[in-house]
């Protein structure tokens, strides 16, 4: 079959290039212009074809998951990606593009690999969680971040494919293997923005001038854009019933993982991860600036880069009186340092009960004092009273939820987090003026290794990458 799969792709891609030239299209793709061809009914024909076969190849192998999965997506071919493949969704449902040009030159196993890329980035909800990220990181470095997740996982690659070994050797970085796409991301942006300030606030934008198929990381994911405007819960329900109708096939182990991930999360997003989606809210004001220029387009004054000049001032109460275990604050704060640091901020601890028992500053879990005793019970209102004295834009408060039923003041200018500890069911208060979560279990961590989770190869899906 392969012979005669190679053979009839071939013919297939002297026709696509019949269609189009592929140095114009790649110049073009380069200088983001736009491609219009009209593509015969005939040709669309034979090319999904190609598709069916390498669907059915799919499902053939033993993890046939991925056979399922395509089958129930739809399928488009736009000469206007520089990339074999591309994902969005519409039309209520998953749509998978091809360029002809790019991906008739791939083998049937490296066909298989870039379908397998585009599930994996719709497994990891990276259509939403990207959207989470703009702002606060380049489009470079999300998208090098989301291509490393997925890519870990799959053979057959590319030689062109964004990879772990190819983006440590270009940027003298030393990433670890197996970790989330904002771990990633974060490392990725730091790099940048010192190749950036070392360069004259020029733009990295070197990968798209080494390659000759015109791809380029920056912009390899354009087409989420185009996605239909709906909302991550409505996502997700239609990712599931997506996995739902694949799992008749046989499911590869870290795939198994992240569809675990993806049902636990179903719902409210964590105290922490919400922290971090107020934390794009709360730092919101940012300035100009002239240094990033992009190469290509120097003009484009819409692709300078930001600078924070604003101080997000933040207020950590913690309720003292008995509600909240001495491991539970320091996991807390801990947690609270380890998501604000990547952002202009000042943070105040206040320890209260019925009364506020004193507030100071911390930089570092260094600075965190040993908590007051307390004389018991729990009054919301005097930290309301404090935080609307001051210039505060975050109040988390960490309580069990029992007080009072109505604050004596109401918040003024600031937004509220309410985190309630393990044993506190909800919050007292009629009406809360912000978001309540709840807190999670804290686990002692325990540094022995179990070699029952190491496989003898060296290889562990312990640190495989979660849903979140």
């Amino acid at each position: 079959m392969e012979g005669n799969f190679e053979s009839i792709k071939n013919v297939l891609y002297n026709e696509a290039s019949e269609l189009v030239n592929s140095s114009a299209m790649f110049k073009a793709l380069r200088a983001k212009e736009k491609i219009d061809v009209d593509i015969p009914k005939e040709f669309a024909e034979k090319f999904f074809k190609i598709i069916d076969k390498v669907n059915l190849s799919l499902m053939e192998e033993k993890d046939n998951f991925y056979g399922y999965f395509l089958f129930q997506m739809g399928r488009e071919i736009r000469f206007d990606i520089n990339s074999p493949t591309g994902i969005n969704f519409k039309g209520a449902k998953y749509v998978i593009y091809f360029n002809p040009i790019i991906f008739l030159q791939l083998n049937i196993k490296q066909m298989e690999s870039t379908i397998k890329h585009e599930i994996h980035h719709v497994l990891s909800m990276h259509l939403a969680r990207a959207k989470e990220l703009r702002g606060k990181f380049s489009t470079l470095a999300i998208n090098l971040a989301m291509d490393i997740v997925v890519n870990q996982y799959l053979n057959n690659l590319p030689t062109y494919a964004t990879t772990l070994k190819g983006v440590n050797l270009k940027y003298e970085l030393n990433l670890e293997p197996y970790n989330s796409f904002e771990y990633y991301a974060e490392n990725i942006q730091n790099v940048l923005n010192v190749l950036e300030e070392s360069d004259e606030g020029e733009e990295d934008d070197s990968w798209g001038e080494e390659l000759e198929n015109g791809y380029d990381p920056e912009t390899t994911h354009d087409l989420w854009d185009e996605s239909e405007n709906i909302d991550e819960k409505t996502l997700r329900d239609f990712t599931e019933k997506f996995i739902s109708n694949s799992e008749k096939g046989v499911i590869p182990i870290h795939i198994e993982g992240m569809i675990d991930s993806l049902k636990k999360s179903k719902g409210e997003l964590p105290w922490n991860l919400f922290l971090k989606k107020l934390m794009g809210t709360v730092e919101s004001n940012k300035k100009k600036t002239i240094t990033r220029r992009n190469r290509r387009q120097p003009n484009r004054l819409d692709l300078r880069g930001e600078l924070r000049n604003h101080k997000a001032e933040i207020a950590v109460a913690i309720d003292i009186s008995g509600s909240i275990s001495d491991e539970e604050f320091k996991q807390a704060v801990k947690e609270v340092l380890s998501i604000v640091k990547n952002y202009n901020h000042e943070i105040t601890i206040i320890e209260c009960d019925k009364d506020i028992k004193r507030a100071y500053k911390v930089k570092t879990i260094k600075d965190v004092k040993e908590r007051c005793s307390s004389g018991g019970g729990t009054r919301f209102t005097p930290v309301f009273e404090y935080a609307n004295n001051k210039n505060i834009n975050l109040l988390i408060y960490f309580t069990d939820g029992k007080g009072e039923d109505k604050l004596g003041v109401i918040p003024r200018g600031y937004k509220v987090l309410w985190v309630i500890s393990g044993r506190g069911e909800g919050i007292s208060l009629k009406e809360s003026y912000g978001a309540v979560k709840k807190l999670s279990k804290v686990e002692i961590k325990d540094n022995t290794l179990d070699m029952k989770d190491v496989r003898n190869d060296g290889y562990s899906m312990n640190n495989q990458e979660p849903i979140f």
